[in-house]
């Protein structure tokens, strides 16, 4: 079923354009800003009032008599210099709501040109934990996935680690030196990688890690070694190569539980590291210089793209290659997109990253256009978020100013939502806790980052994430609890709701709170598209807890399973929906 919006807008486009005789009358259809002058509102006007040279005010009232909109609407309202307030008929509702209770997609319509959508999210980077800083790209880039595969769209994830470059020589060398070699000394004989391999473990990567810096900044003998296994990493050196496939394979053992603890769609084949780039970027460097796109400036390897420019007002350059021949970010990155578009078939890609990375995507995107690796069809989008804050409004730290491990923060909010459990159902089972535990604490980290405007900064807080009111998790979990307990109350009256649903006659809604909650319902494949166009998830939070507070109001107000045969089929129709809608919305999000 197509939005709503979407039908109306067409109409009324249409209406404008065969009443001024114009082509391209934009209607402009919005939701109304205030529910008591409508539902929607068509804003076109005034744009084809001032084309025409016209009172947009009389224009208006030209067009409400002529926009064929009675089968949906009730009659037009104008207001204001020229604003056009649409209001739905509740016949329109109840059909719409019957074609929704018979659609297994809840009416969401698939996208009519389906697009291949590349996702570049999450990218840990290997011998070190995720930390907070790792969990708004992961969980927003997985929402956005989900929701546009709900439309239709092919979605290919990327999961873009950081498993290259002069720091892996340092981290073999310390691993060859403290982990292999006491091992191969006390077993001669499993020199082969599949001996070894299995029976060792890096338990701490931060430790791991900064004892090989130590080791590499003051030994001058082990910083040679680190040097030397660099150089056979990249000359593809067989024992080198394994002890490096070691460490990534141990990081993604650390890495991999948080994804299925996050519940967040990533497998070892959406990986596509630094090093599956390595040997393209001479190509990269190569073709921009051909094309006289890249120069050499102070020694380095540029490109100055059109538009960018220092704080002295002189062209800021985007290094693709420093002095010493070592290739950078921006390297790959431009490898990347060049593969994704080329290889991949991308007619969209996705970058999901923290704000302060604008400017690099900016020069990114601007390059590989200039180059023809991105052509102009092809959508390139830099979805950026916001810093998660501690209390104190500074960045989200430990007490002693480290950055929090992902996994501790995960683990604790499971705990205080097991807390939670224990104090409201202290009777459940041992292994239903657990459940009930983790799903609520690992929903209510998830729910409280998508319900804020991903460009804004948010202060994490265990104790509003929780909450039973508000916007949060638990309420919306509670709520879809409490509509499913009015189906439970009735079989234990011995009411045949399936019977009841099969034999409505007329689903449409009668008293006000029915109007409302219906309203919301038949909005939901509207407020899915909205949110994959922007790559928004609050916008699906945003109508969630909507349909959760207009549910509640309709609850308060009409009686379901005491009310006439006729009214209570109607209204169970109102609550099925509702529940199958916040179940929906909750699997695209959590």
């Amino acid at each position: 079923m197509r939005p709503i919006r979407d039908m109306l807008e067409e109409r009324v486009s249409a209406a404008l354009a065969r009443i001024s005789g114009q082509t391209g009358c934009a209607a402009m259809v919005r939701p109304a800003a205030d529910a008591r002058f409508g539902d929607y509102q068509a804003n076109g006007v005034m744009a084809l009032a001032k084309k025409m040279g016209t009172s947009p005010r009389k224009l208006a009232e030209q067009a409400a008599g002529q926009l064929g909109l009675e089968d949906m609407c009730l009659s037009p309202e104008v207001a204001g210099p020229g604003f056009i307030n649409l209001r739905l008929r509740p016949e329109f509702l109840g059909r719409v709501m019957r074609e929704i209770a018979g659609d297994s997609r809840l009416g969401i319509e698939k996208a009519a040109m389906p697009k291949t959508v590349v996702v570049d999210y999450s990218g840990p980077n290997i011998a070190k934990q995720m930390h907070v800083g790792h969990l708004r790209s992961t969980i927003i880039g997985d929402c956005i996935c989900r929701i546009l595969e709900c439309l239709g769209h092919k979605v290919i994830r990327q999961n873009h680690i950081g498993d290259w470059g002069t720091q892996f020589g340092m981290l073999i060398a310390y691993f060859e030196k403290h982990y292999l070699r006491p091992v191969l000394q006390a077993h001669p004989g499993q020199d082969h990688f599949s001996d070894w391999s299995q029976s060792l473990q890096i338990a701490d990567l931060e430790e791991f890690y900064r004892k090989a810096k130590e080791e590499f900044d003051s030994d001058p003998e082990f910083a040679k070694h680190a040097r030397d296994d660099v150089v056979k990493l990249h000359s593809h050196h067989p024992g080198v190569v394994n002890h490096w496939e070691y460490i990534v394979e141990e990081s993604r053992r650390h890495y991999e539980p948080i994804y299925k603890m996050l519940g967040v769609l990533l497998t070892k084949g959406d990986e596509r590291g630094e090093s599956f780039y390595a040997e393209r970027l001479g190509g990269v460097v190569d073709d921009l210089k051909r094309a006289g796109m890249a120069v050499e400036s102070e020694g380095a390897v540029c490109v100055f793209p059109e538009g960018f420019k220092n704080k002295e007002g002189q062209p800021l350059p985007f290094i693709i290659q420093k002095s010493d021949g070592a290739f950078l970010y921006a390297t790959t990155d431009l490898a990347a997109l060049r593969y994704r578009v080329a290889e991949l078939k991308a007619d969209e890609i996705v970058y999901v990253t923290d704000a302060r990375q604008a400017q690099h995507f900016a020069m990114l995107f601007a390059v590989a256009r200039k180059a023809g690796w991105a052509k102009e069809t092809t959508e390139l989008v830099h979805v950026t978020f916001g810093t998660m804050l501690g209390t104190d409004g500074k960045p989200f730290k430990t007490r002693s100013g480290e950055t929090v491990k992902l996994k501790e923060l995960l683990d604790e909010a499971v705990e205080r939502a097991r807390g939670v459990v224990e104090q409201k159902n202290p009777e459940l089972p041992e292994e239903q806790k657990k459940r009930i535990a983790q799903a609520v604490g690992i929903g209510a980290v998830k729910y409280a980052d998508y319900s804020n405007n991903r460009d804004s900064d948010y202060v994490f807080s265990f104790e509003k994430m929780l909450a039973m009111e508000g916007n949060t998790a638990p309420y919306m979990q509670y709520a879809y609890a409490r509509v499913r307990s009015i189906e439970r109350k009735a079989e234990t009256r011995g009411i045949d709701l399936a019977a009841e649903l099969a034999g409505l006659q007329d689903p449409t809604p009668q008293e006000p709170a029915e109007i409302e909650l219906a309203k919301q319902i038949v909005r939901y494949g509207e407020a899915i598209a909205t949110a994959a166009q922007d790559c928004r998830p609050n916008y699906l939070t945003a109508y969630l807890y909507d349909l959760a507070q207009k549910f509640s109001n309709f609850y308060n107000a009409c009686p379901v399973l005491d009310a006439e045969a006729s009214a209570r089929a109607r209204r169970m129709l109102l609550c099925d929906l509702t529940a199958k809608t916040i179940r929906h919305g909750l699997s695209e999000l959590l």
